[in-house]
Parts: structure tokens; C-alpha cells; sequence
């Protein structure tokens, strides 16, 4: 299985931390982000992956040469500008539809992983998941408070976002944890260019009955590492209980 891990983000909530190395780079238990992110993956099966970066972008490669790459294959996206979570990811859909044995097929799901999430979420009943309503994407979510709320149905899909009228119309507000199921004909449905949020692209698809769906991960460990207290708690966490388990 292949994944892409989203580390091109300027990380500007950590400062002073991110004023000489990239967000990825930042270490919380003695490791590094990217190092937690990428063995949570190794660990579920995933053994090529893509890192989008921009921000001290060679010290990301020589960290990843000088760790032989942690055993997997790993290719760098580049972003001379920041492209958002969805421009990221249509710039690196090569590396997803690439011909050969490494190849995806049209209904073989990948990951997308926050480089700032760590998580115990059940990775494996995600994909199940996702498989099981034949989605387009799948996003991890949590009845959490959360500044940009999405809104889901019963069965689970997106409807949109914001919370007018949810009760009302029996939807569910929920928040997005940082980790995608993504089926690869996605990149035929993305007609945004340049800079743009997964996000946005998601609720327009599911407007169009594309379906986007809610794997609901409540009761698992979960962390956003964006801010400074934030790495605080998870490095207290972390120290006391393996996570990536």
C-alpha cells in the first residue's frame, strides 16, 4: 500500500521551534514527527510513500537519506509554493497512478497522513471501511469541538460543513483528524488547479454524489501537534504509552 505524508506546511504555531527546520523535523519523545508518522505507516503495511515538502526542504531529504529512508521507498514533492492539502496532493498523483508493479488500480485505496497528527486510529478498519462504501475518500472524524466542522449523514457521508441547520436536518457535526482513505480515480474528479484544501474539493464532490465518507475514530488516542503545548502533552503521552500501536 502507498501513502503521502503532508509535512510542507511552514508550521508557523511551533515558533520558535520551526525557525531553523521544518515542522517534520520537530522532535516530541526524542523523535521526530516524521519519523512517528512514517513508522505508524511502516507498522500498518505501507512501504512507499511521498512527502510533499517546502520549508527546509533539503534537510528533510538529507534526514531521510542519513535514516536510509526508515527501510521503505520514499519519494519528495516539492513545492516551490505552498499548493494546500488538495494541490499538494494532485501534484504528487503521479506517484499514486505511476505504471508498473508498484501501480495502483483504480479501486486500490491509498493513505494520506498529517505530518502533525499522531494517532492510535485503526488504520486497517478505515480501509475496510472505505472499501465497504465503495467511497471516493474516506476521512477520519471525531465528535470533537473543531474550528471548521463537517457535516455528515447517518449512513456516514458528507453533506457540508459548518453546523446551520444540522439538527434539524438530522446531521452530525464532526471533525476531521488528519487522515484520509483516498481511491486513486479521485484525480479525474479533481478540476481545481494550483492552491487549493482537499476539503473544499471533498464538499464539492459530495454535492455532485460523489461518496465522501466519515470513518468515525471517537474512542482512539489522537493528537494535533500544531502548537507548542500541544507537543507538550503528546511528549508527556507518548513517554507513557506506545501510541503507534
Amino acid at each position: 500500500m502507498k501513502a503521502m505524508v503532508l509535512a510542507a506546511g511552514l508550521g508557523t504555531r511551533l515558533r520558535p521551534l520551526t525557525d531553523d527546520r521544518p515542522k517534520a523535523l520537530v522532535t516530541v519523545a526524542g523523535r521526530t514527527l516524521l519519523e512517528i508518522v512514517l513508522g505508524r505507516l511502516r507498522q500498518f503495511g505501507v512501504n512507499e510513500v511521498i512527502v510533499n515538502t517546502h520549508h527546509y526542504a533539503e534537510m528533510i531529504r538529507g534526514y531521510l537519506a542519513g535514516n536510509r529512508n526508515f527501510g521503505m521507498r520514499i519519494e519528495l514533492s516539492h513545492e516551490e509554493a505552498l499548493l494546500d492539502t488538495g494541490g499538494g496532493l494532485k501534484k504528487a498523483a503521479w506517484f499514486f497512478l505511476e505504471d508498473g508493479a508498484g501501480g495502483l488500480s483504480a479501486d486500490e485505496p491509498f493513505l494520506v497522513h498529517n505530518v502533525d497528527v499522531i494517532s492510535a486510529i485503526d488504520l486497517a478498519g478505515m480501509v475496510r471501511f472505505h472499501r465497504q462504501n465503495a467511497a471516493l475518500a474516506t476521512m477520519a472524524v471525531q465528535a470533537r469541538e473543531t474550528a471548521r466542522p463537517l457535516l455528515f449523514d447517518n449512513e456516514g457521508k458528507l453533506r457540508g460543513r459548518g453546523t446551520t441547520g444540522a439538527q434539524g436536518a438530522g446531521l452530525k457535526v464532526l471533525a476531521f483528524a488528519g487522515i484520509h482513505v483516498i481511491s486513486p480515480r479521485i484525480f479525474a474528479e479533481l478540476s481545481e488547479e494550483g492552491a487549493f484544501s482537499i476539503i473544499d474539493a471533498y464538499v464539492r464532490l459530495a454535492a455532485q454524489g460523489e461518496t465522501i465518507a466519515g470513518f468515525r475514530a471517537d474512542g482512539a488516542y489522537w493528537r494535533d501537534l500544531g502548537r507548542g503545548e500541544d507537543l507538550k502533552r503528546a511528549d508527556r503521552e507518548l513517554r507513557e504509552r506506545a501510541v503507534e500501536k
